[in-house]
């Protein structure tokens, strides 16, 4: 990504070990208001739990996470990384519309295969998972075979799955906002791991990053 080049970087007391705790700091936030208005519109809408699945996880990865000076010192990357991971974490739930509850078995359906896929990913990404742009080891097996990152294709079918249970404008933009920094932030991700030989090779390999035969 071009843009990459001439973003202005962050201040250099912000160092990488520095950078990992305030990013597991703004994850914790981020879940625990998310936790607190799940509890408050369960009642209204019985899927609005399921929202909590894969922001768990990310919660659990990023707490687990092996630190790593290889990381994103770049403004711009930051902005791009947290507002990809804040936006779904700052949907509404509101209650399903009679005109989607003939979808609810197709939305439930891209949700799990989705928390299926994106778990699936982090499982062989284990300790190396991360939110900024950063390499904390290169892996090019599994599900990493069909496309470049499957957490976050994993990601999008869940994200359009609770969009079919809880239509609103507000979400909607929401996750077109989450989703136009998340295509920036994987191009930043690559940008940076494209330093790494190994990881040249591998995108020689897997030619698509999110979704078979599209991008």
């Amino acid at each position: 990504m071009n843009g990459t080049t001439t973003t202005p970087s962050l201040p250099h007391w912000l160092t990488p070990r520095r950078l990992d705790r305030a990013e597991q700091a703004v994850i914790v936030a981020l879940w625990l208001l998310l936790v607190f208005r799940v509890w408050q519109s369960s009642a209204g809408n019985p899927f609005a739990p399921l929202m909590l699945l894969t922001e768990t996880t990310v919660l659990l990865f990023v707490l687990l996470r092996r630190p790593t000076e290889a990381i994103s010192m770049r403004f711009g990357d930051w902005l791009l990384a947290i507002t990809a991971t804040a936006a779904p974490m700052l949907i509404m739930p509101v209650p399903v519309p009679d005109a989607m509850v003939a979808l609810g078995s197709i939305a439930l359906g891209l949700v799990a295969a989705g928390n299926a896929v994106q778990l699936a990913g982090k499982m062989f990404l284990r300790r190396s998972f991360g939110v900024a742009p950063a390499n904390r080891g290169i892996k090019t097996t599994g599900m990493y075979r069909l496309v470049r990152h499957p957490i976050y294709a994993g990601y999008l079918m869940v994200h359009i799955g609770l969009l079919m249970m809880m239509p609103s404008l507000m979400n909607i933009a929401l996750y077109a906002i989450g989703w136009w920094a998340q295509i920036l932030r994987l191009q930043a991700e690559e940008t940076l791991l494209s330093q790494d030989p190994q990881y040249r090779a591998f995108m020689q390999k897997t030619r698509w990053r999110l979704v078979p035969g599209v991008f």
